[in-house]
């Protein structure tokens, strides 16, 4: 057992070196440059769009609607679904939280924007991820930015690095993060020993993985509707109980997005910070610009490219501007209701005390979603992961799926006992390089995105069946 414990101390004191170094990292790559390529971009792309946020409801009803003999592998709902469960994860409860912490409650504001703004961006990955999308030797239809920057713009150097950072965010912000909260909430909630969940959570994970692409998005298609409507539910439930906090929770919010003061009391780097982590967190929470969704979103059976772009924008819609947005509101309207004033307290044990708030199930409830949210995040990120593989590798890519599989099992083990810090900065760090590329083939193919939504879209030609093939490789 002595050695046992010897081991556990130097895997923390390594975990904590390398905290540090990626926080330096982190510093600088989240500074003014990634913040206004990431918001410009989506400004850009809403304006040159004619603000597509105002097809929602249009949006919305085609996600339900099954585009009966087009090509594709799942149905628009079940990819929605998929990209969803790899969205909606712990950075919606553990990231927003954290954000308010240590960015101030300006962070929610910062991050709805994000959310708003996003949408467009998310649309125009979409299209782009149905036209450049193609058909594989084992019959397979493959996708999202390392096809478009392939085949659309002809860069096969930037799609093959976007492909090497999917598989690092992968396992950082799509495994580490989401194994290291569910163990981190049954630690908190029932003293459960991280390792034990990790070897459970191991198993489960290793369980549905193998069933590939159809497993996962049966899985998704179900879990994720139960999840989103436990969570939003319960965080309504809060809102009622905080009610004499929430006008205040809100003039906090939008006063303090522009001052140097964090949640805790104490004086931060003011709306640098604040738009720091209220931006990074959403865009690891929500991935408009990332380029994961596509990849998902290319596998969709749907008649037209636009159409799939306009479903893909809803999921920005339910994981920022419903999701975060009530989790912010919980998070602040929580903390001035309890009197909370220091930020020694981790955002994890925040929301356990938000919850505790809701007498006998809070803390339950607020277990299972984090183990719901998480669980499908993982889920949604296997495939994300094995399409890059497929891509580096090619048609060798079975030998290589199997490996991938083994080490993503494992890692979700890894993840469970690393640091919460840690795997969010990792998470954070990937999701730049990730996202340089895939904004990039945004801007430059923005005239065809345009094209193809004055087509299909504003001339009124949602119903009509495009008559392009998907190539086959």
């Amino acid at each position: 057992m002595e050695i046992f414990h010897i081991l556990r101390t130097e895997i923390e004191q390594f975990f904590d070196a390398l905290n540090i170094w990626i926080q330096n990292i982190n510093d600088t790559l989240w500074g003014w440059p990634m913040l206004t390529i990431l918001l410009g971009t989506h400004l850009y792309l809403t304006f040159r769009l004619h603000f597509p946020q105002k097809y929602l409801f249009k949006a919305i009803r085609l996600s339900v609607t099954k585009d009966k003999g087009s090509d594709g592998e799942v149905s628009q709902f079940a990819a929605l679904s998929t990209s969803l469960a790899g969205a909606i994860g712990t950075g919606n409860i553990v990231g927003v939280a954290t954000a308010v912490l240590i960015g101030g409650p300006g962070a929610v504001l910062w991050c709805w924007l994000t959310g708003f703004l996003g949408m467009a961006t998310k649309y125009a990955e979409g299209l782009v991820a149905i036209k450049y999308r193609v058909k594989r030797r084992n019959g397979k239809i493959a996708g999202g930015p390392m096809y478009v920057l392939q085949r659309g713009l002809n860069r096969p150097i930037l799609a093959s690095l976007f492909c090497i950072f999917t598989l690092i965010m992968s396992f950082s912000g799509g495994n580490f993060i989401q194994g290291n909260a569910i163990s981190e909430s049954l630690r908190n909630s029932y003293n459960i020993d991280i390792y034990t969940t990790a070897i459970i959570l191991t198993g489960l994970v290793g369980a549905v993985i193998f069933f590939g692409l159809k497993g996962i998005a049966t899985v998704c298609e179900k879990l994720v509707p139960f999840m989103a409507i436990i969570y939003v539910v319960s965080c309504i439930t809060l809102l009622f109980i905080n009610f004499n906090f929430l006008g205040e929770a809100i003039v906090l919010i939008f006063k303090s997005a522009f001052e140097p003061q964090a949640m805790g009391g104490g004086v931060v780097g003011g709306l640098m910070i604040s738009l720091q982590y209220g931006v990074s967190r959403g865009l690891l929470s929500n991935e408009s610009g990332m380029g994961s969704a596509p990849i998902i979103a290319a596998a969709a059976k749907t008649r037209n490219p636009v159409r799939q772009a306009l479903v893909s924008s809803t999921s920005t819609f339910w994981d920022t501007l419903v999701v975060c947005t009530i989790t912010g509101l919980v998070t602040v309207s929580s903390m001035l209701a309890l009197g909370i004033t220091h930020t020694e307290e981790s955002s994890g044990m925040i929301m356990q005390d938000a919850y505790n708030q809701i007498p006998h199930l809070g803390q339950h409830i607020l277990t299972i979603a984090m183990f719901t949210f998480a669980f499908s995040t993982i889920l949604g990120w296997t495939y994300y992961g094995e399409r890059a593989i497929e891509f580096l590798i090619g048609h060798r890519s079975r030998k290589a799926t199997h490996i991938f599989r083994a080490c993503w099992v494992l890692s979700t083990f890894i993840g469970a006992i690393m640091p919460l810090e840690l795997v969010w900065n990792i998470g954070s760090t990937a999701a730049v390089f990730m996202a340089l590329p895939n904004l990039y083939s945004l801007i430059k193919l923005t005239p065809l995105i345009k094209k193809e939504t004055r087509h299909y879209l504003w001339e009124d030609r949602l119903d009509e069946t495009s008559d392009e093939e998907i190539p086959s490789l």
